[in-house]
């Protein structure tokens, strides 16, 4: 009995199992084919039109500005250095760093006792040579006294000899006066060779003796320099650095004691490109004198000095290229050699150039303009010149049109897009003006922006911070936007979400 009971109670439990399989298949296969049944519904398919920033093509004249950096140097700079060694005695109140000094004022002194010395020896020669030149100037006169006195007795015993001669012609005279006459004349005449020996000695001594004199005063010129060189003037107006002079300290020769900078001949060299260079060089192939504007950058305090272009360097150095460039300061107030500052020049004037944000243009060298029911067009242009965060281009069929300003890889050509223009926080029609309201509500919908507590910030940026699978971008992309007051919600519903709620 107990087993047909629960045989029984076996059979009812498989036949309630085995009915409810049979109704659930039912259920199945009735969805199924309901499923089937229905016919699919395509979305509707609507054309994504994207907000653009636009700026007016403008072709007119502008001057570009060429940037380069350099370094501010003197045009005169001279090397304070002792002419002879010694100790500095005497310095001037003024010889210190950054001391000014005017043209010709004393700076140094150094001992001038040996100079002095050695001038006052050479000025005792001159004394000695200036006295043998009055002895020797004496001893010519005597000496031409004397020789003229010998040529007067040599001119006697000529007269005499003749006489005697003349009178033994007659048969008067004897031939031993004749000879004695005759000794007697020429020993005359060997007297008067005698003094004509001596007025060439005279003579002779006269020239060694002005030698001597001018030797001497050679010798005077050369002391009285040595003695000049101790002390040290200024050669033009300038301010004083590197000064390392001290007195009754001993220096050498040629020793440099400071440096004289003239502050108010600036000039600034700076290096620029060929291509830069041929750009300022004018139409007789020589460099041009364009303005130059050079600015020192103090924590936001410019110094601005102003300019002109003057000369480039006579070649290129070594293991360097572009050239070398030179521009003489007119204006520099508050400038030192040495600074390192920004330099602008002007270019000559470029006509019908439109100048555009650098965005706008790709490295294709095109730009997006806006065409025909406010489509996209590609249109090439030529780059001119790079200005900053602009650029200078030109093209034909440009001037008037709106361009792209901001490129970004979802533009391209063909693409509709909704214009907004600088000033205006409205969408107008190329045509009409006014705001097309299918565009308008074709366009993808703003994010929605929450704000968030303090509290739910600081638990969102927690979990960022202490996500290891998270990139580095991702997590610095959205703590920039915790910063911020308001936050994407569609964002913060993520983190959330993956913080567990």
């Amino acid at each position: 009995m107990r087993f047909l009971r629960q045989s029984l109670s076996g059979l009812f439990l498989l036949s309630v199992t085995l009915g409810l399989l049979v109704y659930a298949g039912t259920l199945v296969r009735e969805a199924v084919e309901a499923r089937l049944s229905q016919e699919p519904r395509v979305p509707r398919v609507r054309e994504r039109i994207f907000a653009v920033n636009v700026v007016r093509a403008d072709p007119q004249t502008l001057t570009p500005v060429l940037t380069a950096f350099g370094a501010v140097q003197s045009r005169r700079e001279l090397e304070v250095r002792a002419a002879t060694a010694g100790q500095i005695v005497e310095l001037a109140e003024g010889f210190e760093e950054g001391g000014h000094v005017e043209e010709g004022q004393f700076l140094v002194q150094i001992d001038p006792g040996d100079a002095q010395l050695a001038l006052d020896r050479v000025n005792s020669d001159i004394l000695d040579a200036e006295a043998e030149t009055r002895e020797a100037d004496a001893a010519l006169v005597l000496a031409r006294d004397e020789l003229s006195a010998a040529r007067e007795q040599a001119a006697l015993r000529e007269t005499a000899y003749a006489r005697q001669k003349d009178l033994l012609d007659r048969g008067v005279g004897t031939a031993a006066s004749v000879e004695t006459a005759e000794l007697a004349a020429s020993s005359a005449r060997q007297a008067v060779l005698t003094r004509r020996q001596a007025v060439a000695q005279a003579e002779s001594r006269v020239s060694q003796a002005a030698t001597a004199r001018e030797r001497a005063g050679i010798a005077q010129a050369e002391a009285q320099r040595r003695l000049a060189d101790t002390r040290i003037t200024a050669r033009f107006s300038g301010t004083l650095s590197e000064v390392n002079a001290i007195e009754g300290r001993l220096v050498s020769n040629n020793e440099q004691l400071a440096r004289l900078v003239d502050p108010d001949a600036l000039e600034v060299s700076f290096r620029v490109s060929t291509s830069q260079y041929a750009r300022l060089i004018g139409d007789g192939g020589r460099l041009t004198n364009a303005p130059v504007r050079a600015t020192l950058d103090v924590l936001g305090t410019g110094l601005v000095g102003e300019g002109t272009l003057v000369r480039d360097s006579a070649a290129v150095g070594e293991g360097q290229t572009g050239r070398l460039l030179f521009a003489r300061l007119d204006v520099a107030k508050g400038m030192k050699p040495g600074d390192f500052v920004t330099v602008e020049i002007e270019e000559p004037p470029l006509d019908q150039v439109v100048r555009l944000p650098s965005s706008a243009l790709d490295a294709a060298g095109r730009v997006l303009v806006l065409g025909d029911e406010d489509r996209l067009e590609e249109m090439a242009v030529t780059l001119l010149r790079r200005q900053g965060d602009d650029v200078l281009v030109r093209a034909d069929g440009l001037g008037g049109r709106d361009v792209v300003a901001e490129r970004t890889p979802l533009l391209g050509a063909g693409i509709k897009v909704r214009a907004l223009r600088p000033g205006t926080g409205q969408t107008t029609d190329q045509t009409t003006g006014a705001e097309p309201a299918s565009q308008a509500s074709a366009r993808p919908e703003e994010p929605e922006l929450l704000e968030l507590t303090e509290e739910r910030k600081a638990r969102i940026r927690a979990f960022v911070e202490t996500n290891d699978r998270m990139p580095k971008e991702a997590k610095e992309r959205l703590l920039a936007q915790l910063d911020q007051p308001r936050m994407p919600a569609n964002v913060v519903r993520r983190i959330e979400a993956r913080m567990g709620g």
